[in-house]
């Protein structure tokens, strides 16, 4: 069986974007693949044109576990702004290799 992580990407004014993950999402317990998901998450959201914040990370809050379970804003921002819902998407391959992609909801 293969996990999956899927979070409503929301725009923290100021911040970046925090991660609400939706019911039924998973994030692994290993550090190594809790790494590798981030790593998913933030390749798709470059895909879909967001972009650093120019705000500074903090490092005692901004976890990888904390982005991941909401309670951390990531330092990213949508590059144009619409009034769309965005969601990200990632499902593990049986392999262990997550791949995500972001989803827009009209």
């Amino acid at each position: 069986m293969t996990s999956k992580y899927t979070a409503q990407v929301v725009e923290v004014p100021g911040e970046g974007v925090r991660l609400e993950p939706t019911a039924g999402s998973t994030t692994p317990e290993l550090p190594n693949e809790l790494n590798l998901l981030a790593m998913s998450v933030a390749l798709a959201l470059g895909r879909a044109s967001y972009e650093h914040h120019p705000e500074p990370r903090d490092q005692e809050v901004q976890t990888i576990e904390a982005l991941l379970a909401g309670k951390a804003t990531m330092p990213w921002r949508r590059s144009k702004s619409d009034a769309d819902t965005h969601y990200v998407s990632c499902e593990e391959s049986a392999s262990g290799v997550w791949k995500c992609e972001v989803r827009t909801q009209h």
